[in-house]
């Protein structure tokens, strides 16, 4: 049989056990919710990564479609110079003009080179106008750009945290770290009470001994 001093000895280390795995409980649990949150985390930030993508892929269309119209514009406004230096005629081509055109009134053909002027002009200000909006673009596309890679980089880091949070779940060295944080807590909870309990009986006892002084 078990006597009195091996029983008393034997509980507080069951009670040893039992505080030490409800602490690696309450670890568990905390890790558990931390890894939950980083990998909500990781799936929100991969959400608007994709999003961003779809956004960085449809500026990247838009600019190199508005480059291409661009290239378009200065051709056609090439063609028009070459027509109206050819209407006007150079000074070692001018009887050529007058020949080309001898047959057209000088109202009409003062008419046709104005309408070419109106049409060069026009054509410069579309062109003005795309340059604008090609570099607007231009801007947002890298801005896109840029906001997709502070996502990437934002995902590689709550990964990390991730993983750290993993291993921290498994190594002993952190549990017992963690042991003594909660331990020194809880003794400091239980080294208040015992002194407001202290003072209590010291109180009581003032009393008492007050008491027996009077009668």
């Amino acid at each position: 049989m078990m006597d009195s001093g091996e029983r008393s000895g034997a509980q507080p280390d069951i009670r040893s056990l039992d505080e030490d795995l409800q602490l690696e409980t309450k670890m568990i649990d905390m890790l558990q919710v931390s890894i939950f949150e980083l990998r909500n985390t990781v799936t929100g930030l991969e959400r608007r990564l994709d999003s961003v993508k779809d956004e960085g892929n449809e500026w990247k269309t838009r600019y190199e479609t508005q480059i291409e119209l661009n290239k378009k514009i200065e051709r056609q406004m090439e063609l028009l110079q070459q027509k109206s230096e050819h209407i006007r005629g150079s000074p070692t081509d001018k009887l050529f003009s007058i020949r080309s055109y001898d047959q057209m009134p000088a109202s009409a053909l003062n008419k046709y080179l104005k309408h070419l002027d109106e049409e060069k002009t026009a054509l410069e200000n579309q062109l003005k106008d795309f340059e604008l909006r090609l570099e607007q673009e231009t801007k947002a596309y890298y801005k896109v750009n840029d906001e997709r890679r502070m996502y990437i980089s934002a995902i590689s880091k709550t990964t990390i945290s991730e993983e750290a949070a993993k291993k921290q779940q498994i190594q002993p060295a952190y549990i017992t770290r963690e042991k003594q944080k909660i331990k020194m807590g809880q003794n400091s909870l239980t080294n208040q009470k015992t002194v407001k309990k202290k003072e209590a009986v010291k109180k009581i006892s003032k009393v008492i001994q007050a008491l027996k002084i009077k009668h």
